[in-house]
């Protein structure tokens, strides 16, 4: 149930997290492609205006010297690419300092078609040597059908491995078609969608073990809820088994002397009640746990004096005290106030001074202690016995933990007068602890402020 529970909080973790990966990945990008779109958008149309500037046209370099042809092209090299253009024909903007002024703007691997209306080439410039074969596989990249007559079409393809952008003017007597280099935008996007892939499948990896360290580590108060109520179940039919078996068989006595006398069957009788009288406790404890429960909202706290609630407690119980052959001891430090409901605190203090006495070894001695720390109020109830092993230390407080049931059951405790105490204080936010030595007895502390 708990691996199932845990599965289901990863399934749902990862997706999750994987949604508002692929989101901001995905919003990453497109403002990313959008940027990158624009800039190859400026720089075409800035090309695109060199090539149709007055100044240019009049001074760009023709025939074979310029790197231009008529009609059918010029030059016999093979290509281009972004690899091959030399840094010193760049230059800078409209030539820029040490450049020619009559070359495109710098960062731009260009050229340019000329058309007429049939879309034949009637005119190119490059400032490389291409061949005629290029600027015809171009042209056929051009995607001519979205031309209009008066508007410019733009549009991207790749040919021999480089990517280029290209803007299509149209003129009177036909088109001019300006293509410059992309692939190192194209790259940037390309290269951008591998990196979100590495890091996606890096960070769900990572995410996947957080996500499992963290759910085992959030279920795990369930699943200890869990066993304490499997627990719980399993402790209270054990503690309500005994006392009915006892009455059933007692009633079976009964019925089976249906002749004889009342006053001779007295001793049936009283271990009926004795037994009854034990599932009524008993079942007035889970009662009132229950009700602690469904009270820690509405429970009315004051300041009381705790010094007057410890001595109403204690003096009723000398008589008793003195009857089982045990001394008591008690100091208690006068009008010492805390802030919380006396008559639990007061039920605090009985339950453990009672445990006391129960558990104390013969002739022994109990001795009480109420004093301030810092800002508290320190209660401490020890006696001498056989003391609690460590290993029981941490438990005593769960309820119907015994550290042995035969002799809780001697003394008529269900272990539930701990799990009491521990209730009470947690809703006084005090503190509530026991610390002992075996062999020696045993000490339990009550913190409150």
């Amino acid at each position: 149930m708990f691996k199932k529970l845990r599965n289901r909080f990863l399934i749902v973790n990862l997706v999750s997290i994987s949604i508002m990966m692929l989101v901001a990945f995905a919003t990453i990008y497109t403002i990313t492609y959008q940027n990158v779109q624009r800039e190859t958008s400026m720089e075409l149309y800035k090309v695109s205006d060199f090539y149709h500037s007055p100044y240019n046209s009049s001074k760009m370099p023709r025939g074979e010297d310029g790197g231009m042809g008529t009609g059918s092209g010029t030059g016999s090299s093979t290509g281009v690419g972004s690899d091959s253009l030399p840094t010193d024909a760049m230059g800078g903007d409209n030539g820029g300092p040490g450049g020619d002024p009559n070359s495109p703007p710098a960062r731009s691997v260009s050229f340019m078609i000329k058309t007429d209306d049939q879309w034949k080439i009637t005119d190119t410039h490059s400032r490389f040597d291409m061949e005629d074969t290029f600027y015809t596989e171009a042209l056929q990249k051009v995607d001519q059908n979205k031309v209009g007559d008066s508007e410019r079409q733009t549009g991207q393809f790749a040919l021999d491995g480089t990517d280029w952008a290209y803007v299509v003017d149209p003129s009177g007597d036909g088109h001019m078609i300006v293509f410059i280099d992309v692939t190192a935008q194209q790259g940037i996007l390309t290269n951008l969608i591998y990196t979100f892939a590495v890091v996606g499948l890096v960070m769900l990896i990572v995410i996947y073990f957080l996500s499992r360290y963290f759910a085992n580590r959030s279920i795990a108060p369930v699943r200890e809820a869990f066993e304490k109520q499997k627990q719980f179940i399993g402790d209270a039919s054990h503690e309500l088994k005994t006392p009915l078996a006892i009455i059933n068989t007692n009633a079976d006595v009964l019925l089976a002397n249906q002749e004889d006398t009342i006053a001779n069957q007295a001793k049936w009788l009283h271990y009926i009640k004795s037994e009854t009288e034990r599932m009524t406790g008993l079942t007035n404890d889970l009662l009132y746990l229950t009700q602690m429960d469904d009270a820690r909202s509405t429970m009315i706290h004051a300041k009381f004096n705790m010094s007057d609630a410890v001595e109403s407690i204690i003096l009723p119980m000398e008589a008793v005290i003195f009857e089982k052959n045990i001394s008591l001891d008690y100091n208690i430090e006068p009008n010492l106030t805390v802030h919380g409901n006396s008559e639990q605190i007061k039920q605090v203090i009985l339950i453990l001074l009672d445990n006391a006495v129960k558990y104390s070894g013969p002739k022994g001695s109990v001795n009480v202690t109420l004093q301030r720390q810092n800002n508290d109020v320190m209660l401490a109830v020890s006696n001498t016995g056989d003391g609690i092993a460590p290993e029981h230390l941490d438990r005593i407080f769960d309820r119907f933990y015994r550290t042995d049931s035969s002799r809780a059951r001697k003394h008529g405790g269900h272990g539930l007068g701990l799990a009491i105490a521990r209730s009470i204080v947690d809703q006084h936010k005090g503190e509530v602890y026991a610390r002992s030595v075996v062999g020696e007895g045993a000490t339990f502390y009550v913190r409150l402020s």
